[in-house]
C-alpha cells in the first residue's frame, strides 16, 4: 500500500497545526513525528504552501476544472452559434414564441430538443406542456390567497372546503397547483425544547477564572452598500471580555475558523476551552479534532439557548447597536477598516460596565498593573498571585 496522498486543504490544515506547536516550543522532530510525514515531506509543504490559505488552494483548484469546462465547450460553440442566428429574425420574447422556435430548430438544423431549449433558456417541461388558463383562473387566485392570509395554520385541503363552502366548484388538485405556483405554505411550528437549569434558575455553564481560560465565537451578518452580505467571525476571551479578533470575509466557513483560531493561538497560547454554538462551521469533525490536537477542549451550548454564550451574544450587541447600525460601508474593505477600527476602540477606550467601566485591554496600563487590576475586578475568584492572570 502506497503513501496517503493528501489534498491541498489537508495539508494547510496540518501547516497550521505545526504552527501553533512551534509556537508552543515543540521541537521540529516532535512536530513531524505527531504530523505522521517524514521531515521531507514536511519541509516541501512548507514551501509549496506555506504562507498560503484554503481558499487560495481552493481558487487554484476551480481554475483547472474551469480550464477543462472552457474545452467542453468549445467544441460545441459553433452548434450554438447556428441555432442562435436561426432565431436571429425575431425576438423570443415569450413561452410560446420560444417553443415556436425551438420546433424549427429541431427540423431545420436537426439539433435535439434539449440543446435547442438549454440555447433559448426554455424549460423543457414548458416545451412538453401546452397551458390553458380558464376564465376563473385570478379570481381563484384572489380567493385562495385571502384564506390563506386570514388562516394561516391552514393548508390547501381545509382551503379547498372553505371555497366550496362560498360556492366555488374546484377540487383540491386545482387549489394544490395554485398554492404551488403562488409560493404558499404553512409555517412550521417552533418546537418547544427542555433546558437545563439549576434549582436557583441559572443556566449549567462554565465560568471564566482567568486569561486564556474559555475562548467564545460566533457569526455576525451585515451588508454592505450594494446589498450584498459579508459576516463577521467575533472571537472574545470570556474572563478579560477583550475582543481578540474579528475576521471579515464575504464567505466564512470551518476552514476560516480554523486559520483565525491558529493565528491568535501563536499569538496568545492555546486556551483550555473554546465555547461556541452548534453551527456546522463550529461542530465540524475537522474544527473538532483540530482542537483537539492543540490541546484545547470544545463547549458547544444547547440548540436554541444564546444566552449560554452569553458573553459573545453581548458583545455582538454592542458590535450591532454601536457600529453596524450607524455605519452605511461602501463595500468589504471599508467595513474591514472600520470594523478593526471599532475593535481597537473597544479594546483599549470604551468603558465597559462589567469592569467597573474599565476597557478590557487599556493601552495604558502595564501588563503588570493590568493584571493586579483585572484581580481587584474579580474578588471572588481564588488566589493564584497576580502573574497567573495573564498569558
Amino acid at each position: 500500500m502506497g503513501a496517503k496522498r493528501y489534498k491541498p486543504e489537508e495539508i494547510i490544515s496540518k501547516l497550521r497545526e505545526a504552527e501553533v506547536l512551534l509556537a508552543e516550543g515543540v521541537s521540529v522532530g516532535e512536530v513531524v513525528r505527531r504530523l505522521g510525514v517524514t521531515p521531507v515531506t514536511y519541509y516541501r509543504w512548507r514551501k509549496e504552501y506555506g504562507g498560503m490559505k484554503v481558499d487560495q488552494a481552493k481558487r487554484l483548484k476551480d481554475l483547472e476544472k474551469e480550464n477543462a469546462r472552457l474545452k467542453r465547450l468549445l467544441a460545441d460553440a459553433e452548434l450554438d452559434k447556428a441555432i442562435l442566428k436561426e432565431a436571429a429574425f425575431g425576438k423570443l420574447v415569450g413561452p410560446s414564441r420560444k417553443r415556436q422556435f425551438i420546433e424549427h430548430a429541431c427540423t431545420e438544423l436537426g439539433v435535439s430538443e434539449r440543446r435547442a431549449c438549454r440555447v433559448v433558456g426554455q424549460h423543457r417541461s414548458t416545451q412538453w406542456r401546452k397551458p390553458q388558463k380558464l376564465d376563473d383562473e385570478d379570481a381563484l387566485t384572489a380567493a385562495i390567497i385571502e384564506l390563506a392570509s386570514k388562516y394561516g395554520r391552514y393548508g390547501y385541503r381545509r382551503i379547498t372546503a372553505l371555497l366550496r363552502r362560498d360556492g366555488w366548484h374546484v377540487n383540491h388538485k386545482r387549489v394544490a397547483r395554485i398554492w404551488r405556483r403562488e409560493g404558499l405554505r404553512v409555517p412550521q411550528k417552533q418546537p418547544k425544547r427542555g433546558r437545563l437549569w439549576l434549582n436557583d434558575g441559572s443556566c449549567v455553564r462554565l465560568r471564566p477564572e482567568r486569561p486564556n481560560h474559555v475562548w467564545a465565537y460566533d457569526f455576525v451578518q451585515d451588508r454592505t452598500r450594494d446589498g450584498r452580505k459579508f459576516r463577521m467571525l467575533t472571537v472574545i476571551d470570556e474572563f478579560t471580555r477583550e475582543c481578540l479578533a474579528i475576521d471579515v470575509a464575504r464567505r466564512l466557513n470551518s476552514q476560516s475558523v480554523l486559520a483565525i483560531l491558529a493565528d491568535l493561538m501563536v499569538q496568545r497560547g492555546v486556551p483550555d476551552h473554546i465555547r461556541s454554538d452548534n453551527g456546522p462551521e463550529f461542530a465540524a469533525t475537522a474544527v473538532r479534532e483540530w482542537i483537539a490536537k492543540v490541546g484545547a477542549k470544545t463547549l458547544f451550548i444547547e440548540p436554541g439557548s444564546p444566552w449560554e454564550n452569553g458573553y459573545n451574544e453581548s458583545f455582538n450587541g454592542k458590535l450591532r447597536d454601536e457600529l453596524l447600525n450607524v455605519e452605511l460601508f461602501n463595500d468589504l474593505r471599508e467595513a474591514k477598516v472600520l470594523i478593526e477600527r471599532w475593535r481597537r476602540h473597544y479594546n483599549t477606550i470604551r468603558p465597559h460596565t462589567a469592569l467597573r467601566y474599565q476597557p478590557p485591554a487599556p493601552e495604558a496600563i502595564a501588563p503588570a498593573d493590568l493584571a493586579s487590576t483585572m484581580w481587584r475586578l474579580r474578588p471572588d475568584q481564588p488566589s493564584n498571585g497576580s502573574n497567573s492572570m495573564l498569558t
